[in-house]
Formats: structure tokens, sequence, C-alpha cells
């Protein structure tokens, strides 16, 4: 499984053009704010459009200009987890982490819940509303239920800046499993040196503005 990348995004009069050729493992996007890491992962999941290029993940062709494809974010198998966890809030965490898995056809169900649960030590927080979970705790629900929708591939957006030092060190350990158990390919964004060295097989530098 691999991520292939060459685009060219516009966003507002700044061009940015990244290339990203990895397999499996965690590549990180690593640069300052402002130098379009967060646009790039967007692209991946359709939520933006490039200029042109293409957009390849495991094997499959999410976006083409030359051949014409551009699928929709809900064809392209793509887990989001975000910087701020975007628990759907009415939701209980039971209900947040079965939302994507309830929605995608059976054959995507490569993880079921129970063991989703078991995996990230949550299953005391099933009950609880998002209010009430610690920012470790509700990043820990939000990488489930990215898992849980079938993903063919992690995007994560700086998934540790807003959490402090113990819980950092936690959703650490997290990411490591996912890279080294279940061995899904992760496009992450960070802009801290000491935590791409430690969690990226590989990383991409990304000049800043």
């Amino acid at each position: 499984m691999s991520f292939d990348i060459d685009i060219i995004l516009k966003r507002g009069d700044r061009t940015i053009t990244t290339s990203v050729h990895a397999a499996s493992g965690l590549t990180a996007l690593f640069g300052a704010s402002g130098a379009g890491k967060t646009s790039v992962l967007d692209a991946v999941a359709g939520l933006i459009r490039p200029e042109r290029g293409t957009i390849v993940v495991s094997g499959e062709i999410l976006f083409d200009t030359d051949r014409g494809i551009d699928l929709p974010p809900e064809r392209r198998a793509c887990g989001y987890v975000f910087q701020d966890s975007r628990l759907f809030p009415h939701r209980t965490v039971a209900q947040n982490l079965l939302y994507g898995f309830n929605l995608v056809a059976e054959d995507r169900r490569w993880l079921q819940p129970e063991r989703a649960i078991a995996f990230l030590g949550i299953a005391h927080l099933l009950d609880r509303m998002p209010r009430n979970l610690s920012g470790g705790e509700a990043q820990r629900v939000a990488i489930g239920r990215a898992l849980l929708a079938g993903p063919r591939a992690l995007l994560m957006d700086e998934p540790l800046a807003s959490l402090d030092a113990a819980r950092r060190e936690e959703i650490m350990r997290v990411i490591e499993q996912v890279r080294d158990d279940l061995r899904l390919p992760i496009l992450y964004v960070s802009h801290d040196r000491a935590e791409v060295n430690r969690l990226a097989d590989r990383v991409i530098e990304m000049p800043g503005w």
C-alpha cells in the first residue's frame, strides 16, 4: 500500500507543488505554518481540487487531470484525523465510533469495532459524550472513528498540536501502534521536528512562505 502524489495546488495567490512517493508506513509532510501541508491532505481527501496532477493511494487512482478522474470524498476511503478531533458533539463515543462503520459496505470493514475499542483502550469511554473527554481521549476516539470507516490510508493533520505533554506521549504511542501493527499507510502533517523524527519512516520537507 502506498501514496503516489504529484499535484499542483493554488491557494489564493500561492502555488503549492508537491510530490510524494511512499510505500507503507508513516510519511510526514514537515514544514512551517503556511507551507500548504494541510492543503495537500485536503486534496488527497477530495476536499479541495488540485489545479492538475495525480493522486494514487494503495493502487487506486483518486485524481488524475489527464484522465478526467476526480473521485468524491466518500469514494476515496481515506480516514481523516483532524487536530481538534471533530467528534460529533451530540453523539456518544460509541455512536461516533460506529458512524462511518455503519455507512461503508461490508467488504470495506477490515477492522471490527470490538478490536478497535480494545486496540485503542477506550472501552470505558463508550457511553460518554465528547464534552466529557480529555484531549487525549478525544483523539483516541477520533482515530478509532477514522479506522472503523474502512480506510485504505490514514490522513493525520497535526493530531498532537492541541495536547499537553502527557497526552502527546499517549497519542504518539497510539500512532506508533497503528503504523506498526495495522500497517496502514499514514500521511502525517507536523511542524514539530522531534515528533517527525520519532514517528516518520520518511519526511517530505515543504518550504514555508
